[in-house]
């Protein structure tokens, strides 16, 4: 690791510190009983992933609307974004402490971590997707295509040969809360950010409002969740031999009456772990459906959540940004590289 690297690790967070705020977290409890009532087994495949031992925990309150979780393992840190307060925010495993990472932050919304570990971070206000640099410096990976900029980049994902992929809806066009209205000039494409040429290519141009998205494991398939239909839809492709392109999309799951999706991440099986919500009471928490469709588990929180993503020493921390609050989860399973 160069000396770069080990000080955006250690100093990045610095940059500005606010205590979690004790009485925020004292107002939930999490259940005083294992197994966790709030982990549903919906079918028999899903028992080997839950924990008996293991809780729901919210590890972080007090925000506005929480999204983008991403994991730093070599740290020991999760970063996510808090959109209308214009703020990345960090909890550190070994302490428990959160601060603030970044303000202002551009109003991000999705994050994940390139090839070599870097910060990508898509970006409402200024509607590009960027990277943060060792030194903390930041690049900017994407803001236009055919000469029009972007609207508002939502969810991003880092495939195996370094090229970037991410949604770009209107979201943050629609008001000030999350973002700055202004005219959408480009249709709501799934982009791919090529790594040698560093070129954009659209690889879907089909999909209504195009939120979060995930490849399978093995990077055959790209999952994509399509916001501007009733009832909202997860959408799955096929890559190409090379891996550069989509194609076969299709409907994989209908959301029907049943709340709606927004972020997701795989597990190494191939599981769908989807933020889950926007629903009537009880609907809120994470949704897993399996390769097939089957719906298998849920986990039950008090509150919308928005996305998900794995962390922890071994991968099996599943944290849940949701709304004003952050949980986690220890599961019996690992997340799949590259969320």
């Amino acid at each position: 690791m160069s000396m770069n690297r080990r000080q955006f690790l250690r100093t990045s967070g610095a940059l500005a510190v606010v205590a979690a705020a004790p009485r925020a977290l004292a107002a939930w409890e999490p259940s005083s009983r294992y197994p966790d009532p709030a982990i549903k087994i919906l079918d028999p495949s899903f028992a080997r992933y839950r924990i008996v031992q293991a809780k729901v925990e919210r590890i972080a309150t007090d925000q506005r609307w929480a999204e983008g979780p991403v994991w730093f393992g070599d740290g020991r840190y999760l970063l996510w974004s808090d959109i209308p307060n214009n703020r990345i925010m960090k909890w550190e495993e070994a302490t428990g402490a959160v601060s603030v990472f970044r303000q202002p932050a551009s109003n991000s919304n999705g994050n994940t971590r390139d090839r070599q570990g870097r910060l990508i971070t898509c970006e409402h206000l200024g509607r590009r997707v960027t990277r943060t640099e060792y030194d903390g410096s930041i690049t900017v990976i994407a803001d236009h295509f055919d000469g029009k900029p972007l609207n508002s980049p939502n969810d991003v994902v880092c495939k195996s040969d370094g090229s970037l992929w991410f949604t770009d809806p209107p979201f943050g066009l629609l008001g000030n809360y999350e973002g700055r209205v202004a005219q959408s000039e480009l249709p709501t494409n799934v982009y791919r950010w090529d790594p040698v040429t560093t070129k954009l290519s659209v690889v879907a141009g089909d999909i209504n409002r195009p939120n979060g998205l995930a490849f399978s494991p093995d990077e055959s398939k790209l999952y994509v969740i399509e916001a501007g239909v009733t009832p909202r839809a997860i959408r799955v492709y096929d890559l190409n031999a090379a891996g550069t392109g989509l194609g076969n999309g299709r409907v994989f799951i209908t959301a029907e009456t049943n709340g709606t999706p927004d972020g997701m991440r795989l597990d190494v099986d191939g599981n769908l772990w989807c933020g889950w919500g926007m629903g009537a009471e009880g609907l809120d928490g994470v949704v897993i459906f399996n390769p097939a469709g089957t719906r298998i588990g849920r986990i039950d929180l008090p509150e919308r959540c928005a996305n998900v993503c794995f962390g922890g020493q071994h991968r099996n921390r599943l944290f849940m940004v949701s709304s004003t609050s952050v949980y986690s989860l220890f599961v019996n399973t690992q997340g799949a590289a590259g969320g």
